[in-house]
């Protein structure tokens, strides 16, 4: 599979008035043609920085790259300016916010809105693109496109503007497409269809996706890879059956025992103890440690690197070096990977 992107060692930091945030730090993964790379974590892990980052929408100046690569194509990102940035944005990399109504200008038109990028990325005339966004709103499931295209946001379901925002994105073909948790906000049925939507989007148009979410039973169900998330760091990466089948890390351990399965609804869920830390002063050593009953003497001193699983697979946890003491997943942990094996991984 050829690579569209790769990211290495990106870091990433917020100036404000108590002093630097170290949102991510040295994060590295890559996306190839074609495929779906969930990112997962809890809040404040550092997944929606870092696509902020991949597409240059970091918030200036407070937000800065402080070290790290974000190769497109081969092009680094990180060395271009807003100027150049603005001409991939939206033509070759788009994304999909959370909430689709502070995505969308409440003023405008639906159509306008999505006639925007055409007019300006594919140098279509009015007519061609007002044709194209009906064609998307029809791709998209919107009903009626050519009455729906003249409404406003405000006229439209969630579920619906979502939609909308996606045929946004969709508009100039991007060869990477950024959905930073899209359906968080929504009910699950329509929760359902849109990733049912995305999928077959993804089919169409071979087209890379980058999913956000903190959701493990989405990532079942639409991801090929999955990087996990922990204090700005990847903590383990790997397939999706890697990740289901085979986890490592213990806070992909704590992840999986707080999914709920089919097999195990009537049981009470697993919650991992404590908050993450405080990015203004990272702790040393394992950033998880003091969330983790399995933690060893030396993750209080020394951050662990990457160990390496199989050729797919890699965790960072010091339970993987040698002379470590062989640890089993908790049985809660054991029955919701056995609970995914059952159901097929459509949880």
């Amino acid at each position: 599979m050829s690579k569209l992107l790769e990211v290495k060692d990106l870091a990433v930091s917020f100036n404000t008035y108590n002093g630097e945030v170290q949102a991510v730090r040295g994060v590295s993964f890559d996306l190839n043609k074609g495929e779906t790379l969930a990112i997962v974590g809890e809040s404040g892990s550092g997944k929606s920085v870092t696509t902020s980052a991949l597409m240059g929408l970091l918030p200036k100046p407070q937000g800065v790259i402080k070290s790290g690569e974000i190769l497109f194509e081969g092009e680094d990102l990180v060395k271009k300016s807003n100027k150049e940035m603005q001409k991939i944005r939206g033509k070759d990399m788009s994304m999909v916010f959370q909430d689709p109504m502070s995505s969308l200008n409440p003023t405008m038109k639906v159509g306008n809105q999505i006639m925007e990028g055409l007019i300006k990325h594919q140098n279509m005339n009015r007519s061609d693109a007002r044709k194209k966004a009906i064609e998307l709103l029809d791709q998209v499931g919107i009903p009626n496109p050519e009455i729906r295209i003249n409404q406003y946001p405000h006229q439209f379901s969630g579920g619906m503007r979502q939609r909308v925002v996606i045929a946004i994105a969709l508009a100039c073909n991007p060869k990477v497409l950024i959905a930073d948790e899209p359906t968080t906000a929504l009910d699950v049925t329509i929760q359902a269809q849109i990733l049912e939507l995305m999928k077959n989007i993804q089919k169409e148009t071979d087209s890379a996706i980058i999913f956000i979410t903190h959701d493990l039973g989405v990532v079942a169900n639409v991801a090929d890879r999955v990087a996990v998330m922990y204090a700005g760091k990847v903590v383990e990466y790997g397939t999706v059956d890697d990740i289901f089948y085979n986890p490592k890390h213990p806070y992909t351990w704590g992840l999986l025992g707080s999914m709920p399965t089919l097999d195990n609804a009537d049981e009470e869920l697993y919650a991992i103890p404590g908050s993450p830390p405080d990015m203004l002063n990272p702790p040393k050593g394992d950033a998880f440690a003091p969330r983790n009953k399995f933690a060893l003497e030396i993750d209080a001193v020394m951050e662990p690197p990457m160990f390496k699983v199989t050729d797919t697979h890699y965790a960072a946890t010091w339970l993987l070096h040698e002379d470590a003491p062989k640890i089993e997943p908790p049985e809660s942990v054991k029955k919701r990977m056995q609970g995914f094996a059952n159901s097929g991984g459509d949880q």
